[in-house]
């Protein structure tokens, strides 16, 4: 009887010891793909996109279902910048997306691949479900859905959108271009001078506001002061600005 129960001790002991391996065997793996994971947002913050998807690779092969190493390899392939990027960068906000269903910055980041793909209609869809998530905060997510509907020739509710993205943010000087974008498509010239305005207040090296600007001001007859605004945007590296003073300052 002791000698039996002597071996129930023992049997147990050593489950419980071979249980005690297998979870300090998980939680080594489980560190190192952390690790895998931590250095490879550190390599998407520096801008090493390729070294990035490396070490996330790895992160995702020792754990699967970690949704923050789909979401970072997602953004590295979409700032690699071609349009086979931004598909494999769906795939993988997809993917975090089935992991993590609230995961609005997934949610938003493949708007974004789905806009560059000009998908508006998948771009507002992923937009809407961001906002969704979080309908006070993500004042990104109504920019983006903004220019999507105004992609998709919904100037008025590409108008709302960015009026609630400066209600949220009164200092997002992207918002205030963009609506101008759109006030100017709709021949407001004076209401998207003030919204250029307004970009160029509160973010005076905004290049494409002033360039903006300047072609609000050629259509109210402002020559010299479209040129101006041409040659500032010019000075700041606004590319296409130069262009527009070849074909219409230089005389």
């Amino acid at each position: 009887m002791f000698h039996r129960r002597l071996h129930d001790i023992i049997m147990k002991n050593s489950i419980i010891y071979f249980s005690i391996i297998i979870f300090s065997i998980q939680l080594l793996a489980q560190n190192k793909g952390d690790k895998y994971l931590i250095d490879g947002i550190a390599k998407y913050k520096l801008y090493d996109y390729k070294g990035a998807i490396q070490d996330l690779n790895k992160a995702i092969e020792i754990n699967p279902i970690n949704d923050q190493a789909y979401y970072y390899r997602g953004d590295a392939k979409y700032f690699l910048g071609n349009p086979y990027g931004y598909i494999e960068s769906i795939q993988d906000y997809s993917k975090a997306i089935e992991i993590n269903p609230n995961y609005a910055e997934a949610y938003f980041h493949r708007g974004d691949a789905k806009y560059n793909l000009k998908n508006y209609e998948g771009a507002i869809q992923d937009y809407n479900k961001a906002i969704v998530i979080y309908p006070n905060m993500y004042t990104d997510a109504y920019s983006g859905r903004g220019a999507a509907k105004f992609m998709s020739g919904d100037y008025i509710g590409a108008i709302e959108d960015y009026d609630k993205a400066i209600e949220l943010d009164s200092a997002y000087a992207v918002a205030y271009n963009d609506r101008g974008i759109v006030k100017y498509a709709l021949k407001d010239f004076q209401e998207a001078i003030q919204d250029f305005e307004k970009a160029i207040e509160i973010d005076p090296y905004f290049a494409k506001a002033y360039n903006n600007r300047g072609l609000v001001k050629f259509n109210l007859g402002d020559k010299n002061g479209a040129c101006l605004d041409w040659n500032k945007a010019d000075e700041l590296g606004y590319v296409e600005a130069y262009d527009l003073i070849i074909e219409y300052c230089n005389d």
